[in-house]
Protein backbone atom coordinates (compact mmCIF):
# COMPACT_ATOMS: atom_id res chain seq x y z
CA UNK A 1 0.00 0.00 0.00
CA UNK A 2 1.04 3.96 -0.51
CA UNK A 3 -0.91 5.41 2.55
CA UNK A 4 1.49 8.95 3.13
CA UNK A 5 3.44 8.61 -0.59
CA UNK A 6 1.78 11.76 -2.06
CA UNK A 7 4.18 12.73 -4.95
CA UNK A 8 4.47 12.54 -8.15
CA UNK A 9 6.72 9.43 -9.39
CA UNK A 10 6.07 10.92 -13.03
CA UNK A 11 6.66 7.03 -13.99
CA UNK A 12 9.88 6.78 -13.69
CA UNK A 13 11.94 4.93 -11.43
CA UNK A 14 14.14 6.94 -8.47
CA UNK A 15 17.19 7.37 -9.88
CA UNK A 16 15.44 8.58 -13.17
CA UNK A 17 13.42 10.61 -11.64
CA UNK A 18 16.15 12.21 -9.09
CA UNK A 19 18.51 12.70 -12.59
CA UNK A 20 15.54 14.86 -14.38
CA UNK A 21 14.44 17.01 -12.07
CA UNK A 22 18.36 18.01 -11.46
CA UNK A 23 18.60 19.07 -15.35
CA UNK A 24 15.07 20.57 -15.10
CA UNK A 25 16.20 22.47 -12.00
CA UNK A 26 19.96 23.21 -13.71
CA UNK A 27 17.99 25.05 -16.71
CA UNK A 28 15.69 26.84 -15.16
CA UNK A 29 18.02 28.32 -13.13
CA UNK A 30 20.35 28.90 -15.76
CA UNK A 31 17.44 30.39 -18.36
CA UNK A 32 15.19 31.15 -15.98
CA UNK A 33 12.10 30.13 -17.38
CA UNK A 34 11.33 26.55 -18.89
CA UNK A 35 8.49 24.46 -20.85
CA UNK A 36 7.41 21.46 -19.61
CA UNK A 37 4.63 19.29 -18.94
CA UNK A 38 1.97 20.10 -15.83
CA UNK A 39 3.11 17.39 -13.79
CA UNK A 40 6.77 18.01 -14.10
CA UNK A 41 6.31 21.79 -13.68
CA UNK A 42 4.95 20.85 -10.63
CA UNK A 43 7.63 18.46 -9.38
CA UNK A 44 10.32 20.82 -10.19
CA UNK A 45 8.79 23.66 -7.95
CA UNK A 46 9.03 21.30 -5.01
CA UNK A 47 12.19 20.10 -5.76
CA UNK A 48 14.12 23.62 -6.66
CA UNK A 49 12.45 25.98 -3.97
CA UNK A 50 14.20 24.63 -1.12
CA UNK A 51 17.53 25.12 -2.95
CA UNK A 52 16.62 28.55 -3.72
CA UNK A 53 15.84 28.89 0.16
CA UNK A 54 19.07 27.43 0.92
CA UNK A 55 21.22 29.48 -1.71
CA UNK A 56 19.97 32.65 0.49
CA UNK A 57 22.50 31.55 3.01
CA UNK A 58 25.72 31.82 1.29
CA UNK A 59 28.22 29.79 3.61
CA UNK A 60 30.09 26.55 2.69
CA UNK A 61 27.67 24.31 4.27
CA UNK A 62 24.64 25.04 1.53
CA UNK A 63 26.77 25.37 -1.28
CA UNK A 64 27.61 21.77 -0.56
CA UNK A 65 23.77 20.93 -0.01
CA UNK A 66 22.85 22.05 -2.92
CA UNK A 67 25.99 20.98 -5.27
CA UNK A 68 24.79 17.39 -3.83
CA UNK A 69 21.62 18.15 -5.50
CA UNK A 70 22.49 19.96 -8.75
CA UNK A 71 25.98 18.81 -9.54
CA UNK A 72 26.95 22.00 -11.95
CA UNK A 73 29.29 24.37 -10.31
CA UNK A 74 27.86 26.94 -13.16
CA UNK A 75 24.19 26.26 -12.06
CA UNK A 76 25.41 26.91 -8.44
CA UNK A 77 27.32 30.11 -9.13
CA UNK A 78 24.24 31.59 -10.77
CA UNK A 79 22.10 30.00 -7.66
CA UNK A 80 23.64 31.72 -5.18
CA UNK A 81 24.63 35.00 -7.18
CA UNK A 82 22.37 36.32 -9.30
CA UNK A 83 19.16 34.25 -8.32
CA UNK A 84 19.37 34.95 -4.49
CA UNK A 85 20.53 38.42 -4.46
CA UNK A 86 16.81 38.87 -6.66
CA UNK A 87 14.90 36.67 -3.92
CA UNK A 88 16.85 37.83 -0.96
CA UNK A 89 13.51 39.44 0.96
CA UNK A 90 11.04 37.07 -0.42
CA UNK A 91 9.79 34.34 2.21
CA UNK A 92 8.96 31.87 -0.46
CA UNK A 93 7.17 31.39 -3.89
CA UNK A 94 9.92 31.73 -6.05
CA UNK A 95 8.70 30.08 -9.27
CA UNK A 96 5.26 30.72 -10.91
CA UNK A 97 3.66 27.75 -13.26
CA UNK A 98 1.30 29.00 -15.94
CA UNK A 99 -0.64 26.23 -17.51
CA UNK A 100 -0.61 26.52 -21.45
CA UNK A 101 -2.89 24.28 -22.84
CA UNK A 102 -2.17 20.76 -24.19
CA UNK A 103 0.42 19.69 -26.44
CA UNK A 104 -0.96 18.79 -30.04
CA UNK A 105 0.93 14.96 -30.30
CA UNK A 106 -0.19 13.54 -26.99
CA UNK A 107 -2.65 15.86 -25.47
CA UNK A 108 -0.33 16.28 -22.44
CA UNK A 109 -1.10 19.31 -20.41
CA UNK A 110 1.46 21.82 -21.16
CA UNK A 111 2.63 24.75 -18.62
CA UNK A 112 6.00 26.57 -18.39
CA UNK A 113 7.52 27.34 -15.22
CA UNK A 114 9.83 30.70 -14.06
CA UNK A 115 11.91 32.17 -11.42
CA UNK A 116 9.32 35.24 -9.97
CA UNK A 117 11.55 37.98 -10.26
CA UNK A 118 12.74 37.27 -13.43
CA UNK A 119 9.67 38.18 -15.09
CA UNK A 120 10.70 40.93 -17.31
CA UNK A 121 6.04 41.70 -18.13
CA UNK A 122 5.56 41.41 -14.62
CA UNK A 123 8.46 43.86 -13.46
CA UNK A 124 6.77 46.29 -15.94
CA UNK A 125 3.64 46.70 -15.03
CA UNK A 126 3.61 48.72 -11.64
CA UNK A 127 0.52 47.07 -9.49
CA UNK A 128 -1.07 50.92 -9.12
CA UNK A 129 -1.54 51.02 -12.52
CA UNK A 130 -3.81 47.68 -13.30
CA UNK A 131 -7.29 48.51 -14.76
CA UNK A 132 -9.69 47.17 -12.18
CA UNK A 133 -13.55 48.07 -12.48
CA UNK A 134 -13.13 50.55 -9.39
CA UNK A 135 -10.94 52.67 -11.47
CA UNK A 136 -13.64 53.95 -14.13
CA UNK A 137 -14.33 56.47 -10.99
CA UNK A 138 -10.97 57.69 -11.31
CA UNK A 139 -11.15 58.11 -14.77
CA UNK A 140 -13.26 60.48 -15.05
CA UNK A 141 -12.30 63.35 -13.24
CA UNK A 142 -9.54 63.26 -15.90
CA UNK A 143 -11.87 63.65 -18.94
CA UNK A 144 -13.66 66.40 -17.36
CA UNK A 145 -10.30 68.56 -17.77
CA UNK A 146 -9.74 68.87 -21.35
CA UNK A 147 -13.39 69.61 -21.70
CA UNK A 148 -12.84 73.09 -19.12
CA UNK A 149 -9.60 73.66 -21.43
CA UNK A 150 -11.38 73.27 -24.64
CA UNK A 151 -14.07 76.26 -23.03
CA UNK A 152 -11.58 79.13 -23.37
CA UNK A 153 -10.66 78.44 -26.46
CA UNK A 154 -13.74 78.50 -28.03
CA UNK A 155 -14.00 82.03 -26.88
CA UNK A 156 -11.11 83.52 -28.15
CA UNK A 157 -12.39 82.19 -31.81
CA UNK A 158 -15.23 84.24 -31.33
CA UNK A 159 -13.45 87.36 -30.43
CA UNK A 160 -11.36 86.74 -33.62
CA UNK A 161 -14.57 86.28 -35.86
CA UNK A 162 -16.25 89.58 -34.51
CA UNK A 163 -13.85 92.23 -36.29
CA UNK A 164 -14.12 89.75 -39.33
CA UNK A 165 -18.20 89.75 -39.79
CA UNK A 166 -17.82 93.57 -39.17
CA UNK A 167 -15.92 94.09 -42.25
CA UNK A 168 -17.29 91.59 -43.98
CA UNK A 169 -20.47 94.17 -43.56
CA UNK A 170 -18.16 97.46 -44.21
CA UNK A 171 -17.51 95.79 -47.48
Amino acid sequence: MRHGKKFNHLGRTADHRRAMLANMAISLIMHKRITTTLAKAKALKKYVEPLITRSKDDSTNSRRVVFSYLQNKEALKELFGVVAQKVGDRPGGYTRVIKLGSRLGDGADMAFIELVDFDENMLKTPKAEKKTRRSRKSAAPKAEAPVAEEAPAVEEAKVEEAPATEEAKAE
